[in-house]
């Protein structure tokens, strides 16, 4: 008997870039820009575009294995900076640009990383960050067109150079670094593999996680700098569903001004930016008929914003998640979702944060002392491990991480899920 070779080739994330351009060539990619106006892409055009960011890259001796940081917003440019940067085996470390630059200059002095993509707005605070990094040999490099000397990738990807070959490289090469928000301690540098990220977004499309299609009009207002944006800029490319993103501006009015403009029928962020729109739809008497569903993740949503939410019509999704898990670990399934929103008095005691994906395992301690928090909440772990070739420690007033070793990251949650 022959051994089976079927669709032996390694799972790498430019593979769902590349899907995209050939089978869905003309689906959109729509950003906000700073100065008020929209900008529009396909994938066919992005895919080209980013394949440029890969040869411009190339050009200033980027090799497989090092690492490149972004300090970017949700825009075109980011994705064609994640797909550049990865499809050619580079690290991908994606910045917080709410963080301080000394903590940022600290987070890209760990990384190594030999150049800093930033967003034109940001170029200020890129400074800064490379001025107060260890990391001395950090090039900054504009996303986007720039006002002063400064350069910019824009000017590089019209240089004429050679194609760079995306993928062919180990799928369990590291694809990204993001730092954890401190949530459960002083933050962690966390490494996604290509494999990694691939599977999570299998996942992430099953039918009863996120259940994306080509039909759908995705608008993640979850930031690409936190947790992957949740593998949207994956998972949308897979499958060929329009991606909206919304930029810088998160406020209600633009938000709503985008949805209703871009007939986005799914958005995704934390509670308190669906506070906020619903606010100013409610203070200005707007509905939003396109907006079928709404994932929540990152805090707990409080029952009256859900009821809010669902008077219009619009169905609310949680879910759960870590950095560490690429990020989602939990998602509500539709049937379990109509069982949260019953009266309360038939409510049935289920979890808010809904079930594992697949192959994902989560369980909860007993005893007091380790099964709760202080508050009576219950309490898990999730067993990480890791390796950096040289340990991250803590740098003067920055909060330190370590990598080398397992361990266990303890986390609490008023809905913490029952497995």
């Amino acid at each position: 008997m022959i051994d089976g070779a079927m669709q032996d080739f390694p799972l790498t994330l430019d593979r769902f870039l590349d899907h995209a351009a050939k089978w869905h060539p003309d689906a959109e990619v729509v950003s906000a820009r700073d100065d008020g106006t929209v900008g529009r892409i396909n994938y066919a055009e992005l895919h080209r575009r980013a394949r440029l960011v890969s040869a411009a890259l190339d050009a200033l001796n980027i090799k497989t294995g090092d690492r490149v940081a972004t300090l970017a917003w949700n825009t075109q440019e980011h994705v064609e900076a994640w797909y550049g940067i990865m499809g050619m085996g580079v690290v991908c470390h994606t910045l917080n640009p709410r963080l301080t630059a000394e903590q940022l200059g600290w987070m890209i002095g760990q990384s190594e990383a030999s150049i800093l993509l930033a967003s034109s707005d940001l170029l200020d605070l890129a400074r800064e960050v490379i001025g107060s990094s260890t990391n001395g040999a950090c090039r900054l490099i504009a996303l986007g067109p720039v006002k002063d000397d400064n350069d910019s990738l824009d000017d590089l990807l019209g240089q004429p150079s050679q194609e760079i070959a995306w993928g062919g490289f180990d799928e369990t090469l590291p694809s990204g670094l993001c730092f954890t928000s401190g949530t459960t301690g002083a933050p962690k540098g966390v490494t996604y593999t290509h494999r990694g990220n691939y599977l999570h977004t299998l996942k992430l499309l099953q039918a009863d996680v996120t259940s994306i299609t080509a039909r759908e009009v995705v608008m993640p207002v979850v930031p690409m700098f936190h947790a992957n944006a949740w593998g949207l800029p994956f998972a949308c490319p897979a499958v060929g569903a329009k991606l909206v993103l919304p930029g810088r501006y998160a406020d209600g009015a633009s938000l709503a001004r985008f949805i209703a403009n871009e007939s986005v029928t799914i958005a995704v962020g934390v509670p308190t930016v669906w506070l906020g729109l619903m606010d100013h739809l409610d203070a200005n008497g707007i509905e939003l008929p396109s907006l079928k569903r709404i994932m929540v993740g990152g805090a707990p949503m409080s029952q009256a914003l859900m009821d809010r939410i669902e008077q219009r019509g619009i169905e609310v999704q949680t879910t759960w998640g870590m950095t560490e898990l690429s990020p989602l670990g939990t998602a509500t399934p539709r049937v379990q979702r109509r069982a949260i929103r019953a009266p309360p008095a038939a409510r049935p005691s289920v979890s808010t944060c809904g079930l594992p994906m697949a192959k994902a395992t989560l369980w909860t301690c007993s005893g007091r002392s380790k099964g709760t928090s202080g508050s009576g909440a219950p309490r898990w772990s999730i067993v990480i491990s890791g390796r950096s070739s040289r340990p991250l420690q803590k740098a003067g007033s920055t909060p330190g991480i370590s990598q080398g070793s397992s361990g266990t990251v303890p986390c609490s949650s008023p809905a913490a899920p029952r497995i």
